[in-house]
C-alpha cells in the first residue's frame, strides 16, 4: 500500500509540474498587456512609463527565462506579487481559499446526500409517480445553466422573500460576534452552496437510480429475497451499499470540480473566494494572480482524485487485487 501512495503521488507530482508550465504558456499567449493596462489605469500612456512597467514585471525577458524564473519561484512558494495590488500572491490565495472550501465542501456534501437520497428514494419507487418527478427535477436542474438557476434564486428568495441575503458573507454594518456571528455567516452561505449544489445532486440522484436498479437485479440480491430476508436490510445492506462504488469515482471527480468552478457562484453571490479572485485578475490581466489560482485549483483538484483513487482501493477489494 506504501508503495502504491508513493507512486501515485509522484505521478500527480509530475501532472502538477505540467499543469504550472501550461497555464504559464497559456495566460502569457493571451491577448492583452497587464503592463499597459496599469499604466491606463494611471491615466498615462507614455511608452517609456509602459516599457518601465514591463521590466519591472519581467515581462521584456525571453519566455523561456520567465517560465525558469517562475518554475524556481513556485518551488519555494513564491508566487510573485500581484501587479494591480503589489501584494503577495500567496497571501491573496491563503487569505481567500477559506470561504473557496467552505462553499464548495458544503455544496458537495448538499449535493452527495440530496442526490443519494433522492436517487435511492427513485429506484425504490421505480415506475411510479415519485420516480418520474425525482427524474423530473432531475433532468431539469442537469439541463438548466448554473448562472440562470443562481439568478432566479436570487429574485426569489431574495428579492420577493427575502429570506437570504443576496450577496457577501456578513451583514454589512450588523457588528456580529461569536456565534451570532458564525450564524449569519451560515445564512448568506446557504444559497450560494445549494445553488452549486443543485447541478452536481441531479447527477448523483440519476447515477443512484441507474445503479440500484441494474443492481437490485443481480443474482445475489434474487438469493438474498429467496431467504427471506428483509427487504429494508436488502435495500440498505446490498443494493445501496454496492451501488455506492460509482458513486465514490464521482463524488472525487465533483469534489475537484466544485473548487475549480466556483468563479461563476462566487461572482454571481459576489462571495469572496478565489473564484471572485479570479474573476478581477482576469479583468486587469494580472497574470502572476491567475497563475497562482489555477495552480491552487489544480493542485486541490489532484489531490482530490489521489484521495478518492486510495479510498476506491479499501471500498472495493477487487482493485487492491487488481
Amino acid at each position: 500500500m506504501l508503495k502504491t501512495v508513493l507512486s501515485e503521488f509522484a505521478k500527480r507530482i509530475v501532472v502538477i509540474l505540467v499543469v504550472i508550465t501550461g497555464t504559464f504558456l497559456l495566460v502569457r499567449a493571451a491577448p492583452g498587456d497587464p503592463a499597459a493596462f496599469i499604466a491606463g489605469e494611471a491615466a498615462s500612456g507614455d511608452p517609456e512609463y509602459i516599457e518601465y512597467l514591463r521590466a519591472q514585471m519581467g515581462l521584456g525577458q525571453p519566455l523561456p527565462v520567465q517560465l525558469g524564473y517562475y518554475l524556481r519561484d513556485v518551488a519555494s512558494l513564491d508566487l510573485g506579487k500581484s501587479y494591480r495590488e503589489g501584494r503577495p500572491v500567496f497571501d491573496m490565495i491563503v487569505e481567500r481559499l477559506p470561504n473557496t472550501l467552505i462553499l464548495a465542501g458544503a455544496a458537495f456534501i448538499l449535493a452527495l446526500v440530496m442526490g443519494t437520497a433522492a436517487g435511492f428514494v427513485a429506484a425504490i419507487y421505480r415506475g411510479r409517480w415519485t420516480d418520474r418527478l425525482i427524474s423530473l427535477g432531475s433532468v431539469l436542474f442537469f439541463s438548466s445553466p448554473y448562472y440562470w438557476v443562481a439568478l432566479m434564486a436570487i429574485l426569489l428568495f431574495s428579492g420577493r422573500l427575502g429570506w437570504f441575503p443576496s450577496h457577501g458573507t456578513e451583514t454589512i454594518g450588523a457588528g456580529y460576534t461569536g456565534i451570532d456571528a458564525i450564524l449569519d455567516y451560515l445564512h448568506h452561505l446557504a444559497m450560494p452552496a445549494m445553488a452549486s449544489a443543485l447541478f452536481t445532486m441531479a447527477i448523483y440522484a440519476r447515477l443512484v437510480r441507474a445503479s440500484m436498479i441494474e443492481t437490485a437485479n443481480a443474482l445475489f440480491v434474487k438469493a438474498a429475497h429467496a431467504k427471506g430476508m428483509a427487504p429494508a436490510r436488502i435495500w440498505f445492506s446490498h443494493v445501496l451499499r454496492t451501488s455506492l462504488l460509482p458513486i465514490t469515482t464521482m463524488a472525487g471527480v465533483q469534489a475537484g470540480q466544485l473548487v475549480a468552478g466556483t468563479i461563476l457562484t462566487e461572482t454571481v453571490f459576489a462571495w469572496p473566494g478565489i473564484g471572485r479572485l479570479m474573476y478581477d485578475a482576469l479583468g486587469s490581466r494580472d497574470y502572476n494572480v491567475v497563475i497562482g489560482i489555477f495552480i491552487a485549483t489544480s493542485i486541490i483538484v489532484i489531490l482530490a482524485n489521489l484521495l478518492v483513487d486510495l479510498l476506491y482501493r479499501f471500498v472495493d477489494p477487487r482493485t487492491r487485487t487488481a
